[in-house]
């Protein structure tokens, strides 16, 4: 009898278990001596019809060895491959590959940027050389502004403020407690949290790997974000004036002398003084509050502004005329720089019918002689952004109330 050579020869049929992405699957009887290719021909036959036709749908598909993950060369046979009987095999489509982009896309997107890039100093003067030369009358600008309601309403609010700490200053000081009353206004600040940095927001940057003193700069800058507050540590890692204290904030050692001085204030006077001894107390009390009430400028404006070469005394002034607002601290450092720093400390006419009326009402009098409205008074007189969690307060909030009112009703007669 007669046998085919290539019978007796062939080598051991493995029984493959197959699949697709697409939840197809079946097995395929292959011998061990089958190509990776020939075995993914006879696959995308039950899996994609008449796709063959298209020389490039085996190219664009591969076969993965489920088990070890593994994806099989299309040049090497079954047995080469190490595939054993029964193994799952897995029928996937490659990805595309990524198109370079086109060298005139490339230009094309250049040039684009370049069109969009903001012009230098020197294009601008190049440009604007033949334009007539105008001056801005800023005084009428400023005024224009004060018109607004609410902006004459602030503008008139220090002025009260100002009048208004003299008046309480000298009713808490008739008070017999007027001492420990001042002692309790002295703790509450240093209780005060707005120097206090997101214990948790350090934490996290710290166990990055950050300096803690780094980390609470970034914090401060950052208005304790922490995702903020990250990015700027990166941006500046390299930075040689990373380190350096914020503009306007105090040394390190601050703190521990004002907790010293706030300790020897709480001591207080003993029985035995005089009243010369505590009006002495009172008034260093007065001092500490107004000190730990000093304005503090928004460091990032100061950068900024400091950036565009002003001097820090310049700009720190510049932005407690104008409420820590960048953009109305760079006018006014170009401009007439009007009203001055020294114009902020006078107070309102204390004749006037505005102030007068604000005196006759009864939540304002009742106000003045808690030592919690002068904290406030100062507060907002040096930061008046603080000035919406003084109007939430239970305790201040009516009294500013009052004014407001007051002001409102003899501004419109």
């Amino acid at each position: 009898m007669f046998v085919q050579e290539e019978k007796i020869f062939a080598g051991k049929v493995l029984r493959l278990h197959v699949c697709t992405m697409e939840g197809a699957e079946w097995l395929e009887e292959v011998p061990e001596d089958t190509t990776v290719e020939k075995l993914k021909e006879r696959c995308l036959k039950h899996c994609v019809p008449g796709s063959l036709e298209d020389p490039k749908t085996v190219t664009h598909h591969k076969l993965i060895h489920a088990t070890s993950e593994k994806v099989l060369t299309d040049t090497k046979t079954v047995l080469e491959e190490n595939i054993q009987d029964r193994d799952v095999l897995l029928l996937v489509r490659k990805r595309a590959p990524t198109l370079l982009p086109k060298m005139a896309d490339v230009v094309a997107e250049e040039k684009r940027k370049q069109e969009q890039k903001a012009p230098d100093k020197d294009a601008i003067l190049k440009a604007t050389a033949n334009l007539p030369a105008r001056s801005v009358d800023r005084t009428m600008t400023h005024h224009n502004m004060r018109d607004f309601p609410f902006l004459q309403f602030q503008t008139e609010l220090r002025k009260i403020l100002v009048s208004l700490i003299e008046v309480a200053q000298k009713l808490l000081a008739l008070n017999p407690d007027a001492v420990e009353l001042f002692k309790k206004a002295n703790a509450m600040l240093d209780e005060d949290e707005e120097d206090r940095v997101d214990e948790i927001a350090l934490r996290q940057l710290t166990e990055m790997g950050f300096p803690e003193s780094r980390a609470v700069k970034a914090l401060r800058l950052n208005h304790m974000s922490v995702t903020q507050a990250m990015e700027w540590l990166i941006e500046h890692a390299d930075d040689p004036s990373v380190d350096a204290p914020l503009p306007g904030q105090a040394p390190a050692e601050a703190p521990a002398e004002g907790a010293a001085s706030s300790a020897e204030a709480a001591a207080g006077p003993s029985s035995e003084e005089g009243g010369e001894e505590a009006k002495d107390e009172l008034t260093e009390i007065f001092k500490k509050i107004r000190r730990k009430r000093e304005f503090r400028p928004d460091p990032r404006a100061v950068i900024a502004l400091m950036e565009m070469g002003f001097d820090e005394k310049e700009v720190v002034d510049a932005l407690r005329v104008n409420n820590n607002q960048q953009n109305a601290a760079c006018e006014w450092l170009l401009g007439d720089r009007k009203p001055s720093p020294e114009d902020l400390d006078k107070g309102i006419d204390t004749n006037s019918p505005l102030f007068q009326a604000i005196l006759e009402n009864p939540v304002v009098q009742l106000g003045l002689t808690n030592p919690k409205t002068l904290l406030a008074f100062e507060d907002m007189l040096e930061n008046p952004l603080n000035s919406t969690q003084w109007m939430n307060d239970p305790e201040t909030g009516p009294v500013m109330l009052q004014i407001s009112r007051i002001f409102q009703t003899l501004n419109r007669t």
